[in-house]
C-alpha cells in the first residue's frame, strides 16, 4: 500500500488565533438556547479551526440582561443553591428575585454551567461581558451582532 495518503491533524497554536467581538440583546430571547449559543461561540466551535485544548473562542458581549425570557414555570420555580461552608449558611435564590437584583450573573451562571471546569473554562469565561441596560464600554472593539 504505498499509494496511501497521509494527512496531518491541524492543532491551532494559542498566537494564530483571530478574535472578534460579537454582542446579542438578550431582550425575548430564551436563557438556555442562548447560553448554549454563547458558550458555543466563547469556546471557538463556530470556526474552522476548534482545537479543544487551546482557547480558540471569540468574546462575547449580552446587553439587556435584565429581559431575557424563561419558558414555563421556571420564573417562579427555578432556584439557584449556594453554601457558604459554614453552619447554617445555605443561601437559595429565586431566579424572579435575580432578575431584580443581579440579572448579569443568571446569564453566567447559564454560560458557566456550559463551558468546561477547568483552567481554560475559567479562561473562555473571562471573554463573556453582560451588562443589565443597553450601554457597554466595548464600542471601541467594533462587536458584530450575533443572530440566536
Amino acid at each position: 500500500m504505498s499509494n496511501t495518503l497521509s494527512f496531518k491533524t491541524y492543532s491551532a497554536k494559542p498566537g494564530e488565533v483571530d478574535r472578534k467581538w460579537y454582542i446579542i440583546d438578550a431582550e425575548g430571547k430564551m436563557l438556555g438556547r442562548m447560553a448554549s449559543e454563547i458558550a458555543r461561540v466563547l469556546r471557538g466551535k463556530h470556526k474552522a479551526q476548534f482545537t479543544p485544548h487551546i482557547d480558540t473562542g471569540d468574546f462575547v458581549i449580552v446587553t439587556n440582561a435584565e429581559k431575557v425570557s424563561l419558558s414555563g414555570k421556571k420564573m417562579d420555580q427555578k432556584t439557584y443553591f449556594s453554601h457558604s461552608n459554614y453552619p447554617g449558611g445555605v443561601r437559595i435564590d429565586n431566579v424572579k428575585d435575580m432578575l431584580q437584583k443581579k440579572p448579569e450573573e443568571v446569564i453566567e451562571k447559564a454560560v458557566w454551567g456550559m463551558l468546561p471546569h477547568n483552567n481554560l473554562g475559567r479562561k473562555l469565561f473571562k471573554k463573556l461581558k453582560v451588562y443589565s441596560g443597553t450601554e457597554h464600554p466595548h464600542e471601541a472593539q467594533c462587536p458584530v451582532e450575533l443572530k440566536v
